[in-house]
This record gives structure tokens, sequence and C-alpha cells, in this order.
């Protein structure tokens, strides 16, 4: 996003920060690339965007416009 965080996936609340290490280390990209590393670990393995059905895992948390563009 605009305020350096990665979303694990648009519909959840699972998010890493990314600006921290940006802005600790200047110029080393090793630390951005371990918190995106240790981020998609725990990415959702999947989704349910259908609102028709009734699913508990993979239920929408927060709607994609929350995070702007």
């Amino acid at each position: 996003t605009c305020t350096g965080e990665l979303y694990m996936c648009l519909g959840q609340d699972d998010r890493a920060d990314l600006r921290g290490p940006l802005r600790a280390h200047p110029g080393d990209d090793a630390p951005l690339i371990d918190a995106i590393r240790a981020a998609i670990t725990h990415k959702p393995r999947g989704h349910d965007f259908d609102y028709s059905r009734n699913r508990p895992d993979g239920q929408i948390s927060r709607h994609m416009s929350h995070t702007g563009g």
C-alpha cells in the first residue's frame, strides 16, 4: 500500500510492515526481502468471495476498497 503495508490477501486483515525495513536499512534489500518472505508464510491458502455461501474458512474480513488504489 502507499503506507508501506503488504496485505497477504485484499480480503483479509493480515498484513506486514515493509516501511520499517525500508527506512531502517536504506540501500540494503536483504531485510525487505526477509520481511516479504516471512509475510508470505501467513498468506491464506484461499478465500471465498462468494457471499452467497456460508463458509467460516477463508471468509472475507475486510473489503478490498479499504486498501485504496
